[in-house]
């Protein structure tokens, strides 16, 4: 033996990334930011957008309203995603029964609008559309490495389990 113990005795033993970012202070600076972007978006599409949408041309006005759609339907997938995840660090929820919320709404890639498209509407929606799709982006990774990392209601074994059995039984030779 080299000195290092790689015996791994049972799942405790295991560091979740899931688990160990969603009670971190990245994750809660995620949540601040990403709920912030919600409202910010909100309240200037319910009030300073809507003035700036009646003062751009008539070509604009419906490139304005797919814009504004794609924007809400991008930020309701950003905040569904938050609000599982605090619930899982607050422990309102298991890790299983977030990746079953998962399935009731999922994170999905939109189109992105066409640049001489955007070009056309007002500077803010611009400017809080590409906001929102950057924070979709990260996101969207970092749901990737939670649900590496989480067991799914359908199979709890972790891979990294499997190939530790596989290992451990080609190293156990001939008994």
């Amino acid at each position: 033996m080299n000195g290092y113990d790689v015996t791994f005795r049972d799942e405790r033993d295991w560091v979740s990334f899931g688990e160990t970012y969603v009670a971190s202070e990245a994750f809660r600076s995620l949540f601040r930011d990403g709920m912030a972007l919600v409202e910010e978006t909100a309240a200037y599409l319910d009030g300073e957008g809507r003035a700036e949408s009646r003062l751009i041309s008539r070509d604009a006005t419906l490139g304005y309203a797919a814009e504004s759609m794609r924007l809400t339907t991008l930020l309701m997938q950003i905040a569904s995603w938050l609000l599982v995840q605090r619930a899982v660090a607050e422990g309102e929820i298991t890790a299983v029964q977030a990746v079953e919320e998962k399935t009731r709404v999922r994170l999905s890639t939109l189109d992105a609008p066409r640049a001489d498209t955007l070009s056309l509407l007002p500077l803010r929606l611009q400017e809080l559309t590409r906001r929102a799709r950057r924070l979709h982006d990260r996101i969207l990774h970092l749901d990737g490495l939670i649900s590496e990392d989480r067991p799914t209601p359908e199979s709890r074994e972790s891979p990294v389990a499997a190939q530790q059995g596989l290992l451990r039984s080609a190293f156990a030779g001939p008994h």
